[in-house]
Parts: structure tokens; C-alpha cells; sequence
């Protein structure tokens, strides 16, 4: 194996110390099986997000209004009927 030394912050160097112990294992054991999980996580595709999931249906409705995002009096009175105290119930 080749070796590697790193430099850590006091409190690192303890939880790692006191994780080694726990596990009775030696710190090098522990860095290498952390590293190797790290490692292998990253590899690994990650889950799609909801943006990914649902790409294919955005935009896919029409309101059939083609001036909802530039017409204020449109944008006033939809914030009005959402306010509206009988909404939230």
C-alpha cells in the first residue's frame, strides 16, 4: 500500500480517534473503508430529481392565454383571489 498523510483539524483528529476505538479498529483501517464508501457513492448516478422527473410534462398544459405572464391586470386579480379569506380553507 502506498501512504498518505493528511493533516486535520484537532477535532476531527479526535472523532476520528474515538470512532477507531469504537470500532477497534486502527485509523487507517477506518480512513481507507471511509474513503472506499465515499468513493463508491460517488460513483454511483444519483436519483433523479423532481425538475428530472416531471420534464417531460412542463409545459405541456395550456391555460389558453397567451398573455398571463406580461398582463398585470391578469397577475392583480389572481393575487387578489388567492388572498381571498374563504380560499384557505
Amino acid at each position: 500500500m502506498n501512504p498518505l498523510s493528511i493533516k486535520l483539524p484537532p477535532e476531527l483528529h479526535a472523532t476520528l480517534l474515538d470512532e477507531a476505538r469504537r470500532r477497534n479498529v486502527t485509523r487507517s483501517a477506518l480512513v481507507r473503508g471511509i474513503l472506499t464508501d465515499a468513493l463508491d457513492r460517488g460513483c454511483r448516478p444519483l436519483p433523479p430529481s423532481c425538475a428530472e422527473l416531471a420534464a417531460d410534462l412542463v409545459g405541456s398544459f395550456r391555460s389558453g392565454r397567451h398573455d398571463l405572464a406580461t398582463d398585470k391586470r391578469l397577475l392583480d386579480e389572481a393575487m387578489l383571489t388567492d388572498a381571498a379569506p374563504d380560499r384557505h380553507r
